[in-house]
């Protein structure tokens, strides 16, 4: 029995001693618990709306003081017509415009009605469709408490649109987050994997002393992940266009254009990666813990980021799939041009860039 324990205890002290072992032990589950305790969510926090108010009295005022007040909501801008609604839309910063009819106080005293339109960004479908719940909640929560005195009954219609996506269909908001996280495993991780099986087996040293360069035997490893993926790519658009009916208002071109640019980002982290690395089994460990969940947690896939904590928003915006999957619904569902997403296009290949950088400085021509 002393044995058995001296044994266990050795293998306890084992443990402990390995990083590696106590950060899949102990900080994933911490990790993964922090990430789902808050990102997960159903409310809705300080997302941004526009205001067209054709009134301008007093009730109007009121009803967006309410708004403002309630947190779940922060004033973007005033439009001055309806003309700036699709304009403002396409920015992508605004995710719900409300219009107030003219003579709006008015109507309610002296009528008992009046009208308003909730217009909401719908491609994400889950946080159009909680926006205009919460904007007629708080304006009906303002009739009952602030003009119960009247004898009329005070009734107010909200009219509630959603633009880009009307039916409220999730496949609007999977497909481009899907085709995300699918090009970014195949082709950082593939690729990353691939170097460094190259490593660990000792064939990479083969590789070196052959009559190809360095950026040669790199650019031969990569070139099939890059087809592949390209190919991943046109097979998710087909699919989600022709089978389940997502638009592509936008440019064919540009689509497929920004795809590339993405599947190039994504090779690059996967080199820099392998540089890193010294087996397969800490290149997958650091592609799945670096890229899978993020991906799925922190891009806006699925959760939205407004409602994110300020420091996970942070975090998100070195997440590369926010930025692609932002340009996949301004060009599919919004029929946007360059104009719109040359900033995201911009973050994506600073990250190319500094990924290939420190791939460079991190590769060794000679294997220690």
């Amino acid at each position: 029995m002393d044995r058995f324990l001296g044994f266990v205890k050795k293998e306890f002290f084992h443990i402990f001693r390995d990083r590696r072992t106590m950060i899949i032990l102990f900080g994933i589950p911490i990790i993964q618990l922090m990430l789902f305790g808050t990102v997960i969510t159903n409310e809705i926090k300080d997302a941004r709306i526009a205001i067209y108010d054709q009134s301008k009295d007093e009730v109007t005022q009121e009803i967006t003081t309410k708004l403002m007040s309630s947190g779940y909501f922060l004033l973007d801008q005033n439009l001055e017509s309806t003309a700036d609604i699709e304009a403002i839309f396409k920015q992508g910063k605004v995710k719900e415009v409300l219009v107030f009819g003219r003579d709006f106080s008015r109507k309610l005293q002296r009528e008992g009605k009046a009208d308003v339109q909730i217009i909401a960004d719908a491609s994400d479908p889950n946080l159009g469709k909680m926006l205009a719940t919460y904007t007629t909640g708080i304006i009906n929560d303002y009739i009952f408490k602030q003009m119960g005195n009247l004898h009329l009954p005070m009734q107010i219609e909200p009219e509630v649109r959603m633009v880009y996506n009307e039916g409220l269909k999730s496949v609007y908001m999977f497909v481009p987050g899907i085709m995300a996280m699918i090009l970014m495993l195949i082709s950082a991780m593939m690729t990353s994997i691939s170097i460094t099986r190259e490593k660990e087996l000792g064939t990479m040293e083969i590789l070196l002393v052959s009559p190809l360069r360095p950026s040669q035997i790199i650019l031969g490893k990569v070139t099939p992940y890059l087809v592949l993926s390209f190919i991943n790519a046109l097979v998710i658009l087909g699919i989600g266009h022709f089978v389940f009916g997502v638009p592509i208002k936008g440019s064919w071109g540009l689509l497929l254009g920004e795809s590339i640019l993405f599947i190039l980002m994504a090779l690059s982290l996967g080199i820099m990666i392998s540089s890193l690395a010294k087996t397969q089994m800490v290149a997958m460990f650091i592609s799945v813990i670096a890229l899978m969940l993020p991906t799925i947690l922190l891009s806006g896939f699925i959760f939205s980021i407004e409602n994110m904590p300020l420091p996970l928003q942070i975090v998100s915006n070195i997440m590369p799939p926010k930025w692609f999957i932002i340009i996949l619904r301004n060009i599919m569902l919004k029929g946007v041009g360059m104009a719109y997403v040359w900033k995201e296009t911009l973050v994506l290949l600073g990250m190319t860039a500094f990924f290939v950088v420190v791939a460079v400085k991190k590769f060794k021509v000679r294997l220690e």
